[in-house]
């Protein structure tokens, strides 16, 4: 790094609304009749190659399953293991680029997505993960601009930290890069997670192995292309989809694993933390393990919530994106003297939900993901309509004639054990338990006790001794805290997100701190005028 860096002050991604007559809205429709009518061969990348190995998963788009929207190359155990020998080999040169260099790529590649890919990358995003016009502007542009700008800014700060110096001596800290290749694993349901996980420590001067989820392939693919486009040299990021076991079995065995960044589910995450520890005595370093995982959030009204706020945080919180976001509300708790009006406003807003293909822009809510998740969701509608204690205020159908839909579900539970308010079902479905009014401190501690997890949480409340009682009594129970919000929409540099207990590690994506789990830093001490007498002076006779 130099002495003069000068960043440019990041701001975050103004989001476009994309309403009737717009020009976004326009070149974000034309884009959609282009990614539609593609159909493209996505290839494993290694060191800069395309590699196509003839073995192929056919991606197909949520909301019409039958529409093919790409063919995915899947790496074999030889293509995974000959990504890690490039990546350690391109961080040799990589890890040396000055830090304007490399910050310089970022920060086109954040240029190039606000300007010239937005709608392209928006559209694989709508198209391939079933998200709105307004869930991809917010994610695929807005945070992942966001991600690659601040970054930047986080980065400039852990360089500039430096100790002090005494006289004649000359401390400096070397923010160096880990030994080794980062493996990137990420999720469908953001791109912007996708495009950060191998980013954020490629940035530091690390080199990383990106297996994306195989249903986010095509909108992971864009996003790679364009990263090439901005200048990121050969094999610095290697874009490796596959079979989870094939690439895993690989990479967690290499002994040059220096780090995992990842974000999925907490079983995934908790097997792959074993394999690590089962290898621990063959890694040249102790890996940095970097994870957000699941969760059962939550929101927990007081008697004196704005009901019309509450009924509106509910309904998006459990809703948008189709309950697919590791935020979203999927618990609640409501006084018995509001519920009937809540309840109210609530199912009047789920009656008025359209749902469908995304690319008609009056659809709130797209599909879910893939068959599995259709099937798991559904199974657990089914139970849910069996149970007694359970009653489906709104919503339970599914349907996957043409595509993975499920209805919102508000679902009213007399056992707040109930498995649905204790599991995660990752799909749109909320949960509410009626609490007695006067039950207000009892009732937070069941919040806090009620499943391993510790991600989001939301508070309703004008009451503001309530807050800061509820704010003691969680103080663990969520990583992102929202008072008088739903619990979703977390904003890069804004809300540093991520949670802890079985939510994952907590290293707060979006913040300074994330990046400093990328670094391995070294202590210099350098003496211009070193000792040449052994002695010191309480050594000499009296």
């Amino acid at each position: 790094m130099s002495g003069s860096v000068n960043i440019p002050t990041p701001r975050n991604e103004p989001v476009l609304g994309y309403a009737p007559g717009t020009p976004e809205r326009n070149a974000l429709k034309a884009a959609l009749a282009v990614v539609g009518a593609q159909q493209p061969e996505i290839p494993v990348v290694i060191g800069g190659q395309e590699v196509r190995t003839g073995v192929f998963h056919d991606l197909t788009s949520p909301h019409c399953h039958r529409r093919v929207l790409a063919r995915v190359h899947q790496a074999d155990r030889a293509s995974v293991q000959r990504a890690a020998d490039a990546a350690v080999e391109a961080q040799r040169d990589w890890a040396h680029w000055r830090f304007e260099d490399r910050a310089a790529v970022f920060l086109k590649a954040a240029e190039l997505l606000a300007v010239t890919h937005r709608q392209l990358l928006n559209a694989a995003t709508m198209l391939g993960q079933s998200k709105t016009a307004f869930q991809a502007e917010i994610d695929s542009a807005c945070e992942l601009i966001d991600f690659l700008r601040f970054n930047v800014h986080f980065a400039e700060r852990i360089y500039a930290e430096q100790p002090e110096s005494a006289p004649g001596v000359w401390n400096r800290m070397d923010h160096r890069p880990l030994e080794g290749f980062v493996y990137a694993i990420t999720p469908f349901n953001f791109t912007a997670i996708a495009g950060n996980l191998p980013t954020a420590p490629v940035l530091m001067g690390n080199a990383a192995i990106w297996k994306p989820s195989t249903t986010a392939a095509l909108s992971n693919w864009h996003f790679f292309k364009l990263l090439e486009e901005a200048g990121l040299p050969p094999g610095v990021i290697n874009f490796v989809p596959g079979a989870p076991a094939d690439v895993s079995d690989v990479l967690l065995a290499d002994r040059r694993l220096a780090g995992i960044h990842f974000t999925g589910s907490t079983a995934v995450f908790q097997l792959i933390w074993r394999r690590v520890a089962e290898h621990l005595d063959r890694y040249a370093g102790y890996p940095r393990i970097v994870g957000e995982t699941g969760g059962k959030d939550f929101i927990v009204a007081h008697a004196s919530a704005d009901v019309g706020a509450l009924a509106v945080g509910m309904v998006r919180g459990a809703f948008e994106y189709q309950g697919q976001k590791c935020s979203a509300a999927s618990r609640a708790y409501i006084p018995d003297n509001l519920w009937p009006a809540v309840r109210d406003r609530a199912v009047a807003m789920i009656d008025d939900i359209r749902m469908g293909d995304v690319s008609d822009f009056r659809n709130f809510m797209g599909a879910v993901i893939d068959q599995r998740a259709f099937t798991r969701i559904r199974d657990h509608l089914d139970r849910a309509g069996k149970d007694a204690g359970v009653k489906i205020v709104a919503g339970g159908g599914t349907d996957d004639s043409v595509g993975w839909f499920v209805e919102p579900t508000l679902l009213e539970v007399e056992d707040p054990g109930y498995r649905t308010m204790c599991e995660e079902i990752f799909g749109p479905v909320l949960s509410v338990h009626v609490y007695p009014e006067k039950r207000w401190a009892e009732t937070l501690e069941l919040v806090d006790r009620t499943g391993p997890y510790a991600l989001t949480g939301a508070v309703f409340s004008q009451d503001r001794g309530a807050l800061t009682q509820a704010d003691r009594a969680l103080r663990n129970a969520a990583g992102n805290f929202y008072l008088n919000d739903k619990p979703t929409g977390a904003v890069v540099g804004q809300q540093p997100f991520g949670g802890a207990r079985a939510s994952g590690t907590n290293d707060k994506a979006g913040s300074i701190l994330n990046l400093l789990r990328w670094v391995s830093p070294r202590s210099i001490k350098e003496t211009f005028a070193p000792p040449r007498e052994y002695r010191y002076p309480f050594m000499g006779e009296a």
